[in-house]
């Protein structure tokens, strides 16, 4: 049985793949017969792996079409305040859990991801893994998946903030503050430093998508 159902998943994780890294964007046709010839498996288990996806709403129908979905600006607000307070929670128990180890990593990830600071798409891959570091070091499994959920419904956004001009900066300088907190153990700082630097983040991608309507009228 185990080995039936590896195409399946290898099909969902590589189109997941696809999808968060930017290959395919919101509003792309996902067509089975170039899905199975890109990745090379047959359509069946590429045909499965688009259901799985369309049950999590990361596809949506346009016809008898599939569709890369994207989020209104209601949506995205909601998912920015869901976003923030499970982070910050994260960062909470990561406060009091987190190994001596796993706060070396997050600082040596914040040093490294420096050399990021002038490559948008390079630091927003950081950035994830730097955020997910947090979510690992939270050591609550359900917290962690829930926030994998969210991160899943982030790769819907055709942009990163990372893009507006001195983000990736800031942005860095947000994330030493909140290991600080994680390593003295300060769940309350660390939470609200987490919480800030979400909501910093969508309101530079509100300016962003302001800009971008500016320049189409």
């Amino acid at each position: 049985m185990t080995e039936q159902r590896q195409p399946l998943l290898d099909a969902y994780s590589l189109i997941l793949a696809a999808i968060d890294d930017g290959v395919y964007r919101p509003g792309d046709r996902l067509v089975e017969s170039e899905l199975a010839e890109r990745f090379g498996v047959s359509r069946t288990p590429i045909r499965e792996a688009l259901q799985r996806l369309e049950t999590q709403s990361l596809p949506s129908r346009d016809g008898r079409s599939l569709i890369v979905a994207s989020l209104d600006h209601n949506q995205l607000a909601e998912l920015y305040v869901v976003r923030a307070q499970l982070e910050g929670l994260a960062a909470r128990l990561a406060s009091k859990h987190a190994s001596i180890e796993e706060v070396r990593v997050l600082r040596d990830m914040v040093t490294e991801d420096k050399r990021l600071v002038d490559d948008p798409k390079s630091l927003s891959r950081a950035n994830k893994r730097f955020h997910k570091q947090i979510h690992l070091a939270s050591h609550n499994r359900f917290l962690v998946q829930q926030l994998d959920l969210v991160h899943r419904s982030m790769a819907l956004l055709a942009t990163t903030s990372l893009e507006a001009e001195g983000r990736g900066r800031t942005a860095l300088e947000e994330h030493a503050a909140i290991v600080e907190a994680i390593a003295r153990g300060d769940g309350d700082a660390a939470d609200k430093a987490l919480r800030d630097h979400i909501s910093r983040a969508f309101e530079t991608r509100l300016k962003l998508e302001s800009g971008d309507r500016r320049r189409q009228m």
